[in-house]
């Protein structure tokens, strides 16, 4: 059991008089600097544990600078999150790592436009020491925002705003391969004997749903551009879309979706108008929710990406970042993860 009198909260002085170091090798070990020995750093780990020592966050604070926080700014409206897998997954990925390095995770919803005067107000009072930020439009004000009050900040997504200014102005984001993986998926479709191939494209101020639309007409040079619906990645949006496709294009024999929920919105009003996938009409999604894709009748067909590990690659970026100035200055500008295409009954 720890040495710890009740009302008696142990210092770093004893635990530096324990572990027989002086009080600023002690220091460096609790609050994670390099340079110490490997001796060293057990004899300073035990003293901590044997005297139950619990480092003071408002010292921490003021000596090295950081909160031990990051903010992990959405922007989209609560009941998207909340109704869409694809943000829990991500936040899970970036919960683990952030757990994983003894990092707050804070997150800040966008609900309206009038939030990112609250959200502003927050990062430049010094209450984190990075940001997270996924979900953002092409006219989202957050980018502006983190450089005014110089937030380290590393994106969920290929930030569209850096568009022509090569190497993305040296802002760092991660991505998956949507392009790649909607060509994939189209090729599959045409494997499968299907020529009237439709597509229902995410909201097309996001990168991610260009991306994927970009990749059906990288297959499909030639399409009808009839055959071509946005939708807004949820499974109402697919279904309006998938709607307004049949009666554009009542021939159509595949459906390439942007991301699972607007399949699944998809496959309802295709059940309803006496379709049969994938007899009558083959579809595909993205994302591989699981929730989503497997539990759908028929399974749905879909583009993997790893949703759950861009998240942690996310966290890994930005605690690189904020780590620079102990030496680690390797800090790549982006990441883009492989997807892979998941066979299973609605193609």
């Amino acid at each position: 059991m720890p040495e710890q009198l009740p009302g008696h909260r142990p210092t770093l002085e004893a635990v530096a008089e324990r572990a027989g170091v002086s009080r600023a090798t002690a220091s460096r070990v609790v609050n994670g600097g390099d340079g110490v020995r490997a001796h060293l750093v057990e004899k300073v780990r035990e003293a901590v544990l044997e005297l139950g020592y619990v480092p003071n966050p408002a010292a921490r604070t003021l000596v090295t600078r950081r909160t031990g926080a990051v903010a992990v700014i959405i922007a989209e409206p609560e009941i998207r999150i909340f109704s869409d897998p694809f943000f829990s997954r991500q936040i899970r990925g970036i919960s683990k790592e952030l757990t994983a390095h003894d990092t707050q995770l804070v997150l800040l919803l966008v609900e309206d436009r009038g939030d990112y005067d609250r959200i502003e107000r927050y990062l430049a009072g010094g209450h984190v020491d990075g940001a997270l930020a996924f979900s953002l439009h092409t006219d989202d004000p957050l980018p502006a925002i983190t450089r005014r009050v110089g937030m380290p900040t590393v994106y969920g997504g290929r930030p569209g705003w850096t568009a022509g200014s090569g190497e993305h102005g040296g802002i760092a984001y991660v991505d998956a391969d949507n392009r790649g993986g909607a060509r994939e998926a189209v090729r599959h479709l045409l494997d499968r004997g299907r020529r009237r191939i439709a597509h229902i494209a995410g909201p097309l101020d996001q990168t991610s749903a260009v991306d994927r639309l970009d990749g059906y007409r990288d297959v499909l040079l030639d399409a009808d551009p009839a055959l071509i619906a946005e939708g807004d990645f949820t499974a109402t949006g697919g279904a309006e879309a998938m709607a307004a496709l049949l009666e554009r294009c009542p021939d159509l024999d595949a459906v390439f979706a942007a991301n699972d929920l607007m399949a699944t919105g998809a496959l309802r009003v295709l059940r309803e108008r006496g379709l049969a996938v994938p007899a009558d009409v083959a579809l595909v999604g993205f994302d591989d929710a699981e929730l989503v894709a497997e539990t759908a009748d028929p399974p749905l067909t879909t583009v993997r990406q790893d949703i759950e590990g861009m998240g942690r690659l996310m966290a890994q970026l930005l605690l690189r970042t904020l780590n620079r100035e102990q030496g680690d200055r390797a800090v790549p500008a982006s990441v883009v993860t492989p997807t892979a295409l998941v066979r299973r009954g609605s193609s």
